[in-house]
């Protein structure tokens, strides 16, 4: 079958390369040809639209800068929709917004085309060597329809859930490295400003508790099996931790606004009375301000991830 691919920018460029490399044959549509120039000389071909990518394709992946391009993509003048038809797939790639992929699923289901948000991770180092995670949403007949496409561009392709449930999970993913990297920003100036070189710091702290292990590992053994008592490290003691955390920081005039906000939630949590209960229960507040949500998962079978070496 003929694979279409549209977005041939710093992602998109190395995705369709091992698209290729895998043996599917590629037709590809960029602003302009330059941007093909590799995957024309490997054998793909040229489409001068997205409308022509459809005419031609039964899978169209695209790989954009954002929600209003993939729409324009998708629904746009010259886009998918002006050609599609039942059985077709379509496989948006870029980190986007799960409503518009919701409504460009809708749109295009009297078509009998399925569409599917399936997100990236992995940089453009994973994108070159496909050691690279695609995370999907929709129709699972679809994405079992497309697995063989995908995994001559990845090594982890996954199934999350519906429509949309692709670009949630990469949004979580890298909202969760953002907010880290600001936390780590905080501690490491509190740190080195109070006398500890970068160097001697950094290659002290990854050897701890923390750097050893998976940063969403740490989620598994309290916090998303709901279990706080008896505790692993108690919050009280957590809570003295970051007290004496913030006191570094004031002596020195290091700002520690995250600091400031940990230790007012672990303070909420003291007060509920859970000073004895492990420090991670102060994450149930979060729940408690969300509506109630429990964000849980069984215990065998997070042993069973845990222990999933793919």
């Amino acid at each position: 079958m003929k694979v279409g691919f549209i977005g041939l920018g710093t992602m998109g460029a190395s995705i369709a390369l091992n698209a290729i490399k895998g043996g599917n044959e590629l037709v590809v549509n960029d602003l302009g040809t330059n941007a093909a120039a590799r995957h024309l000389a490997a054998g793909a071909t040229w489409a001068e639209t997205p409308k022509s990518i459809a005419e031609q394709c039964d899978i169209i992946f695209s790989s954009l800068p954002g929600p209003a391009e993939v729409e324009a993509v998708a629904l746009g003048e010259n886009g998918l929709i002006r050609a599609a038809r039942k059985g077709q797939i379509y496989m948006d790639l870029s980190t986007n917004s799960p409503t518009v992929m919701r409504k460009i699923h809708a749109e295009m289901a009297p078509h009998g085309v399925e569409v599917l948000d399936a997100p990236v991770s992995g940089g453009p180092d994973g994108a070159k060597s496909g050691k690279l995670a695609i995370w999907v949403g929709g129709s699972q007949e679809a994405y079992e329809r497309a697995l063989p496409v995908l995994r001559s561009m990845s090594d982890q392709p996954y199934y999350v859930g519906e429509i949309g449930a692709g670009s949630i999970t990469k949004l979580v993913h890298n909202l969760s490295g953002y907010v880290v990297q600001t936390a780590m920003a905080e501690c490491f100036t509190m740190g080195v400003k109070a006398g500890v070189p970068a160097e001697a710091l950094w290659k002290a702290v990854r050897q701890g508790a923390l750097g050893r292990r998976r940063t969403f590992d740490t989620m598994s053994r309290q916090y998303l099996a709901g279990r706080f008592d008896p505790p692993d490290f108690a919050l009280k003691l957590a809570r003295k931790d970051v007290g004496l955390a913030l006191e570094v920081g004031r002596e020195f005039d290091v700002p520690m606004r995250l600091g400031q906000l940990t230790l007012m939630e672990m303070t909420e949590a003291m007060n509920r009375g859970w000073e004895n209960r492990d420090s991670r229960s102060a994450m149930l507040l979060q729940e408690e301000r969300a509506g109630g949500v429990e964000v849980r998962v069984d215990e065998q079978r997070m042993a069973e991830i845990m222990n999933d070496k793919a």
